[in-house]
């Protein structure tokens, strides 16, 4: 079963032992410690590359039983290093009275509104003042118990600086029912995007490359594998041989120019930043994304909307449509959000040029 939850790699159930974990540095690694562990280390670890750093830092890597505590140090093929992991520590998950803009609500789900910033559930960098802690004290003891202590009723999530909507199931039959419906891909979801540049699909670079497919009414389509980027475990990138299925739709809404679109997305599976890494590998960079959308930077003649643009402080990203079945019921349930004020200002400063 896909569980759309597991965007970002993080476990229940920590160990009360510290476990080793050995790596061997592969051919091609990059040159330094830190990046070379970065490539090498399994997916399933779930190690970011600050992690490591700091591991390094703090002693947890060694090498013939000697610790080497230079991130930048040097590494050769072949070499074989042992990477300490302490326990995670228990992060206690209390409820908290942060606003929340609840769009629907019943015994079973609640249906929210996200705002940007909020990050969704608790992790060791963010222990508190996300959606979940928000969710135990509106919902109470409704949601004990519901997809586990970390993540309470958490079906799927959205990132911290994406606005828009997503559903939270307060039943065991919610979960079940909702997580299947994720799984069977009849859950619909549509989000907005500013991008640079306008995708069309007339476009021959963009007919000819892999993985990318023009549909009707203008729509294209991106179908590749995703997993994380080999030298930055913060990132995903396309791959084909390996990783997780990934299916994104999209067109384009609203041109500016040649400088920039709103496109409407249709997310078919929900990978970690799926949206974020398709449309940069289409050349399509959301505005503002400063871990995918590379070093772009909308013209002055788009004026005062390019000023706002290339100053915009997080990607230009909203979930502007939910739908899915009551998972009691039956009752088919559709849901739209408005842009956030910042994504509104910014398009209308695109428009006025």
């Amino acid at each position: 079963m896909e569980m759309p939850f597991d965007e970002d790699g993080d476990q229940d159930g920590p160990g009360d032992e510290a476990t080793v974990l050995t790596v061997t540095i592969g051919p091609d690694a990059p040159g330094r410690l830190d990046k070379a562990l970065a490539a090498a280390v399994p997916e399933g670890a779930s190690l970011s590359r600050s992690r490591l750093a700091r591991m390094i830092a703090e002693g947890a890597v060694s090498r013939e039983g000697v610790a080497v505590t230079d991130q930048k140090a040097k590494v050769a093929e072949g070499e074989v290093y042992s990477l300490r992991l302490d326990p995670a520590a228990t992060i206690e998950t209390l409820p908290e009275a942060i606003p929340l803009t609840v769009v629907w609500e019943d015994a079973e789900l609640i249906v929210i509104d996200k705002p940007v910033g909020m990050v969704v559930h608790p992790a060791p960098g963010t222990p508190s003042g996300t959606l979940v802690n928000a969710l135990l004290h509106h919902c109470g003891d409704t949601l004990s118990g519901i997809g586990g202590a970390r993540r309470p009723g958490i079906v799927h999530r959205i990132d911290k600086d994406t606005s828009g909507l997503l559903v939270v199931a307060k039943t065991d039959r919610a979960h079940h029912g909702l997580a299947r419906q994720f799984e069977e891909h009849s859950v619909t979801r549509r989000y907005l995007a500013l991008v640079h540049g306008v995708p069309m699909a007339s476009d021959p670079r963009l007919r000819g490359l892999r993985g990318v497919t023009a549909e009707a009414a203008g729509v294209l389509r991106i179908a590749t594998n995703l997993a994380r980027h080999r030298t930055d475990r913060q990132r995903q990138a396309v791959v084909w041989e390996e990783g997780r299925h990934a299916v994104t739709r999209f067109r384009v809404a609203e041109a500016f120019g040649t400088q920039a679109a709103l496109v409407e997305c249709w997310l078919e599976t929900g990978r970690t930043h799926q949206i974020r890494v398709h449309l940069a590998y289409a050349g399509h960079g959301l505005v503002g994304d400063q871990t995918y959308g590379g070093k772009k930077r909308l013209g002055s003649v788009l004026g005062q909307g390019a000023v706002l643009g290339n100053a915009f402080p997080r990607q230009a990203l909203h979930a502007a449509a939910l739908g899915f079945d009551h998972p009691v019921t039956g009752e088919r349930l559709e849901f739209s959000s408005p842009l956030p004020a910042d994504m509104a200002g910014l398009i209308e400063a695109l428009r006025a040029g």
